[in-house]
């Protein structure tokens, strides 16, 4: 047991008797006195100095434990409470879209000495020989009238959410949505996370594989296949605190740059709070947004701010309601928004760049999501090279990378996928431009780029099932042409993912159109580290332009 890493998580043995009935990948309350389970969840995200957090605990067991530890550079335990009376509340089926609704078992106020970051809060019950834990995560930053960092991390919550199986339902499958097994366009923030969305085991595999796979052999997903073997969510390797956003602040802390830690439902309830920081960083996959949220980015970079996005994947439009408890996303069926046909139509939660919508990705971070999307995953690009070529090598955010024109950024660490965001563009003397015809403006630098795409390929393995097919192909043509047909369907086969850079208003922005830019940073890859650091330091300047 190494120092960053708590206890062992629960055996293999206890999760499978635990598993519901309904799907071998479902996470969630068995609803059975004699399973020792325990489960919590805290009514908010993040915090800060002084703030009271509430405990909400259902557990199976007479007693039970939790401990607190900053999961920084290295995992320091805080705070442990044992012997705790334990209870075992109902949970209502629909527990994914209204809540779990359990009291409040325990509660700690955080002290004015816990410095920012992400916090694992574990939950602990014993029987006999046998051990159950579980995990939750809390965001602290630091306090108002504190001087704060020069950087804030934003963690993806509105992806967190739209990914969080726990109970049965997301916005991509389970047991609550329309039809009763489809997915749910409303999901709550009252309920536990998924199992592997707060911690994982080193060696957990990542979306992508580390190596492509070799023609004529079928098409694996390892972090699948492991997820079911382990009794964690399908999920984890998608959204979370664990695959994404750790990786970034331990990295973050070991190369000495100070950061406060928030989550995106921190912008939508205070917009005036990036202008605390010189650099606003993201990372990982920030999929989902709300229109509040985006408005506190683009307000921010207008005003003077630095962005530096890591991330890939800006698709969809949320709602946040009833105080932050529910999040709202129609997605493909759009059209079945309560918004619809309103006044308010322009918040309808679609995907960013169709109607009624209408407001392109590139427009707040200078790419759009439906010209990704899939790089690296299953037969996407299955052969790819991993990584991003390089066009503008004299670019400052390569400076002392080693960079030449046409290398091939991150092929070693993989960092292309599984998720990108690109742009409408074209060439002109071996360079490429954005055309503009797709909400990006002319001032956008395109410095490397790779290729995506929307449609997997289907090279007639036999037994083998493809996990992408065309769907997400039909959709975009049916949302971008009004009707699916051969043509239209190979319009939107092609896609692509960029790094760009853009001096927009008073401030700036820097974007790898990638989720898996961590890989990078996970596996050392000193080329992408070099250039990570080039953007931090040139965004620590105090918010206006960097020159």
């Amino acid at each position: 047991m190494t120092q960053d890493q708590p206890r062992p998580a629960t055996t293999p043995r206890t999760r499978a008797k635990a598993r519901h009935i309904l799907d071998n990948y479902y996470i969630g309350p068995s609803r059975d006195d004699r399973v020792l389970e325990i489960w919590g969840y805290t009514p908010e995200m993040s915090y800060a100095p002084g703030d009271r957090v509430a405990l909400h605990v259902s557990t199976t067991a007479a007693e039970w434990e939790f401990e607190i530890g900053r999961d920084g550079l290295e995992y320091v335990p805080l705070l442990t409470k044992s012997g705790l009376l334990g209870e075992h509340h109902p949970t209502p089926r629909d527990c994914s879209v209204k809540g779990c609704g359990w009291p409040e078992a325990y509660a700690i106020t955080i002290p004015n000495d816990w410095a920012p970051g992400g916090y694992l809060v574990t939950f602990r019950v014993r029987q006999d020989d046998d051990m159950v834990e579980e995990h939750h995560i809390i965001l602290i930053r630091s306090a108002p009238d504190a001087t704060p960092p020069t950087y804030v991390l934003v963690c993806a919550t509105g992806t967190w959410l739209a990914y969080n199986c726990w109970g049965g339902s997301n916005h991509y499958e389970g047991i609550t949505g329309p039809n009763g097994d489809a997915f749910s366009p409303i999901v709550s923030t009252q309920r536990p996370w998924t199992r592997g969305f707060c911690r994982l085991p080193k060696g957990a595999p990542r979306a992508l594989r580390e190596q492509p796979t070799r023609p004529g052999e079928m098409v694996r997903y390892p972090f699948m296949e492991w997820a079911y073997a382990y009794g964690y969510s399908k999920k984890y390797a998608s959204a979370g605190w664990a695959s994404y956003e750790r990786h970034f602040a331990r990295w973050a802390e070991a190369e000495g740059y100070g950061f406060d830690v928030i989550s995106q439902h921190d912008l939508h309830r205070d917009p005036d709070l990036l202008n605390r920081y010189a650099c606003a960083v993201f990372v990982g996959h920030d999929e989902y947004w709300s229109a509040d949220m985006r408005d506190a980015v683009d307000a921010y970079v207008d005003a003077g701010g630095h962005v530096a996005r890591f991330a890939g994947n800006f698709l969809w439009q949320t709602r946040i309601e009833d105080e932050g408890r529910t999040q709202i996303c129609y997605k493909y069926i759009a059209d079945q928004d309560p918004l619809m046909g309103t006044e308010q139509e322009h918040l309808v939660s679609g995907a960013f760049e169709v109607a009624p919508v209408d407001r392109p990705g590139a427009l707040t971070f200078g790419v759009n999501a439906l010209r990704g999307v899939y790089a690296g995953l299953g037969n996407c690009v299955g052969g790819g090279a991993g990584g991003f070529t390089v066009y503008r090598d004299d670019h400052w955010a390569f400076q002392g990378a080693g960079l030449g024109y046409g290398d091939v950024l991150g092929a070693r660490s993989r960092i292309f996928g599984y998720e990108v965001d690109g742009l409408d563009y074209r060439f002109e003397d071996g360079l490429p431009f954005p055309t503009c015809l797709d909400g990006a403006v002319p001032e956008i630098e395109i410095l490397a780029m790779g290729l995506a795409t929307n449609i997997e390929a289907d090279q007639g393995v036999w037994g083998e099932t493809l996990y992408i097919g065309s769907a997400d192909a039909a959709f975009k043509a049916q949302v971008l042409f009004g009707e699916v047909t051969h043509e239209t369907l190979d319009a939107c086969k092609r896609g692509n993912g960029m790094i760009i850079s853009w001096l927009r208003g008073k401030g700036e922005i820097f974007t790898a159109a990638t989720c898996e830019w961590v890989a990078g940073l996970i596996r050392r890859d000193d080329q992408v580290e070099q250039i990570t650091r080039n953007v931090l330091n040139r965004f620590a300047k105090s918010k206006g332009r960097s020159r």
